[in-house]
């Protein structure tokens, strides 16, 4: 037999090995249109996918899965018209996590109350649902909290009977004084950039409202030409002034907290995701030296906004997230990519790939 034609076997083996060992080949990108996405794994072990957009209005979507490859609509599991809605438009982010048999939907949208007429008037709330599928129907007629500024992304840590919420600070009037901003400015570009940062805060168990004071814990750099520079990408290539720091996943190995996020702007195609460790859920964070860990590669453009999930044995860690390629054009598209944590605690995805 010929080496050239042993080529296929041998691929063929190897690709058999490595689902034999429960790690399952995904085809990237999925044709699932969601930004933002999210996986959560019932207790059966049924993956739900839940994102922004799709095939639905004013709420959010679903789909299922036994393989993380294979995905089956549910219609649409969240209705703004609920009995206790409170936003009108905007639905941003879900996340779902099951506590105590119910299945609790964390969502960002914009807030009906606007006294002030704000354009960007976003806030976090919570619906709750029997079923992973819905209906999820708000538990409160109104956001958790009021920061007083708009915010989206939540994400949430539970740890010891207590409960954590991740947000972002929109950019919305929030103007910081940078190099990044003097450079711009001094180029005639933009008189101001405005910067989006990651917050943390205990809430109640009940998600009824916060306890205590919301810790910054990530922001975008403060100097030019530093390891962090690729995080200012939106505003050096001319894009938008605007830098981003959203899409914060917390998650914990070993003794140390990785909080992944995204940065540059969310419609461009220089969106990528970061992290940083800390030995405590609400910081302080040191952002990784090899960051980016997933950006755009030439073939897919846009990777942002990841989620995690994990294969059924719970031996691989897959990055789930939206991303945009050549063929499919501005709209956004679900891929989920294998990563991995090196002995020397350093974070990898291995991605952003595309089947061809």
């Amino acid at each position: 037999m010929t080496m050239k034609r042993s080529l296929p076997l041998l691929l063929f083996i190897l690709l058999l090995s490595f689902v034999l060992k429960g790690q399952t080949v995904i085809q990237n990108p999925l044709p699932i249109a969601f930004g933002d996405p999210f996986i959560l794994t019932d207790s059966d072990g049924k993956y739900y996918m839940y994102g922004t957009g799709g095939d639905v209005d004013k709420g959010f979507g679903a789909y299922s899965s036994t393989n993380l490859q294979d995905w089956t609509f549910e219609g649409q599991v969240y209705h703004q018209d609920n009995k206790n809605g409170w936003g009108i438009d905007a639905f941003w982010a879900p996340e779902v996590y099951l506590r105590n048999g119910r299945y609790y939907m964390l969502y960002s949208a914009q807030w009906k109350e606007n006294p002030t007429q704000e354009l960007e008037n976003f806030r976090i709330g919570v619906a709750v649902s029997d079923k992973p599928t819905g209906p999820f129907i708000d538990c409160y007629d109104r956001p958790i909290f009021d920061p007083g500024y708009p915010i989206i992304d939540a994400n949430l840590w539970f740890e010891d009977g207590r409960v954590y919420l991740y947000y972002s600070r929109c950019c919305y009037k929030h103007p910081v004084e940078s190099e990044v901003a003097t450079w711009a400015k001094n180029k005639g570009w933009y008189d101001k950039v405005e910067e989006s940062w990651v917050y943390g805060v205990e809430i109640k168990p009940d998600f009824s409202g916060i306890i205590g004071e919301p810790k910054l814990l990530l922001r975008p750099p403060l100097k030019m030409g530093v390891s962090d520079d690729w995080e200012s990408r939106s505003v050096t290539s001319k894009e938008v002034n605007r830098r981003w720091t959203e899409g914060s996943y917390l998650f914990k190995e070993g003794n140390t907290y990785y909080m992944m996020y995204s940065a540059n702007n969310f419609d461009g195609k220089n969106y990528a995701i970061g992290y940083a460790t800390s030995k405590s859920p609400l910081g302080p964070f040191k952002k990784a030296s090899n960051n980016p860990i997933l950006q755009k590669n030439g073939l897919v453009t846009g990777t942002g906004h990841n989620s995690i999930a994990y294969s059924r044995d719970g031996k691989q860690r897959y990055c789930v997230y939206h991303g945009r390629t050549a063929e499919t054009g501005h709209q956004r598209l679900v891929f989920i990519d294998p990563m991995e944590i090196t002995a020397d605690g350093k974070l990898i995805v291995h991605g952003p790939t595309l089947k061809k």
